[in-house]
């Protein structure tokens, strides 16, 4: 009888998803989590310093800041929900461990920030990472959770609110978008990130 021609059947790790996570995924994510929610604190009391000094309205072009965390996270571990994981454990380190003024509510924020920020890569089974990609992330990140800011402190109503709007999805766009495609394009180059999914998917493409 010949020998068969069938290939093996393949071993667990072989069979293992894609898209599984990892030991090593997890710790990156909390490590981002914590770096960005120091960032964000900073940025609460740039928030807080901009009103002050120029008016409410300056304040407003740094909110593309607080979309960072999930792109990056994204780009880098390339699993589902990484995005909003991410930003939901930035905010919990921002209230919990270093005191945000902001409070609790930042965690429904955050949650409505990953989501919006993820759900462009979403659509492209976390396969594209073009700038037009993150543009959109930083875009829907900014409007998803505009909304939910808009409620929260009151600006339904005012003359001011389309203008606030406006320079949100701006500053999605630019920082929490197009700014944190540069950073993970910065990290891939020197070679930090080339034992996640991210290094194996610019490996193949070489």
């Amino acid at each position: 009888m010949p020998a068969s021609t069938t290939a093996p059947a393949a071993t667990p790790s072989a069979r293992r998803r894609p898209l599984a996570w990892t030991l090593k995924d997890l710790v990156l994510l909390v490590v981002l989590g914590v770096v960005f929610g120091f960032l964000y604190w900073a940025l609460v009391q740039a928030w807080t310093g901009a009103a002050i000094l120029f008016g409410d309205l300056t304040q407003h072009v740094l909110l593309g800041g607080w979309l960072l965390a999930a792109p990056v996270a994204i780009a880098i571990i390339r699993r589902p929900l990484a995005g909003l994981l991410a930003e939901v454990l930035a905010a919990v380190i921002e209230v919990i461990f270093l005191g945000s003024p902001v409070g609790p509510t930042l965690l429904l924020a955050a949650a409505l920030q990953g989501l919006g920020s993820e759900l462009p890569f979403a659509l492209t089974r976390y396969r594209r990472y073009g700038w037009l990609v993150y543009a959109f992330s930083g875009l829907l990140g900014a409007a998803l959770v505009f909304f939910y800011s808009a409620f929260r402190s009151g600006w339904y109503g005012t003359d001011l609110l389309t203008i606030r709007l406006i320079v949100q999805l701006i500053s999605g766009v630019l920082i929490g978008g197009l700014l944190a495609k540069v950073i993970v394009d910065a990290l891939a180059r020197t070679g930090v990130v080339d034992n996640f999914a991210i290094g194996r998917d610019l490996s193949r493409a070489r």
